[in-house]
């Protein structure tokens, strides 16, 4: 692998903390006439790619949160969220109806949870067919 030089690993640092390209590539020190474009050309280089990846690996490893404990919020939230409350009118009596407390997030949290656990999303039926996995990205509210 390529050795990053100072200012390039003082770009990842700053890219990481930021997520701005153009910032981080003035605070490393380049003197470059478009900040924006010499961050894009930065960013499509292996040996800064997979320095980000190492960097970002190592932070998430030192927060020590345990899968069963992201699986269990997700679980709650998605709960939560997706459970019935009543409806009430303008005056606060209810009116007989329910309704989702948030579907959208009860929603997202199961799609968050679905990836995190690695479920495909994709999958081949019996006969052959592929068919696809219903995410919150192609799921429309109005149809729930």
């Amino acid at each position: 692998m390529e050795q990053l030089t100072q200012q390039q690993k003082k770009f990842v640092s700053e890219y990481i903390r930021t997520l701005d390209g153009e910032n981080a590539v003035k605070t490393a020190g380049y003197k470059v006439k478009n900040p924006k474009f010499f961050a894009s050309e930065l960013l499509k280089k292996d040996s800064i790619i997979k320095e980000i990846k190492r960097q970002l690996k190592l932070q998430i490893s030192a927060l020590n949160v345990q899968k069963g404990y992201v699986v269990q919020k997700l679980l709650q939230i998605a709960e939560f969220s997706l459970e019935e409350e009543d409806i009430t009118d303008k005056d606060g009596n209810f009116t007989g109806k329910v309704k989702l407390r948030d579907s959208t997030a009860g929603l997202r949290a199961l799609d968050a949870l679905c990836k995190y656990l690695g479920f495909p999303q994709t999958q081949s039926s019996e006969n052959g067919h592929e068919f696809k996995i219903v995410t919150i990205a192609n799921l429309d509210e109005e149809k729930i």
